[in-house]
């Protein structure tokens, strides 16, 4: 499923225009984003968590020439489902 797909299932779903839903699925990804700068933890109850995590540097190899390459230390988003979650998917 893409961007498009989620926006015509949540229009079909809360009878909004696709145009409310785009609007709508935006402003949340907007908020979590912004949020997730800040390192707040987004807890959305029944679906996860959101929260931002530091990677370490650490050490690659390219894989065309094998040469030795560092890889820089980064913050990355992660993600916990949780248990409701977990359970409707097994």
């Amino acid at each position: 499923m893409n961007k498009n797909d989620l926006i015509a299932a949540v229009a079909a779903s809360t009878n909004l225009s696709k145009v409310d839903a785009a609007s709508a699925i935006d402003a949340t990804l907007a908020v979590i984003t912004k949020a997730l700068r800040k390192r707040d933890r987004v807890l959305l109850v029944g679906f996860g968590t959101f929260q931002v995590a530091r990677r370490k540097a650490s050490e690659g190899r390219n894989p065309k020439t094998g040469e030795k390459i560092k890889i820089a230390a980064a913050n990355v988003a992660r993600f916990k489902s949780s248990p409701a979650l977990k359970e409707a998917l097994n």
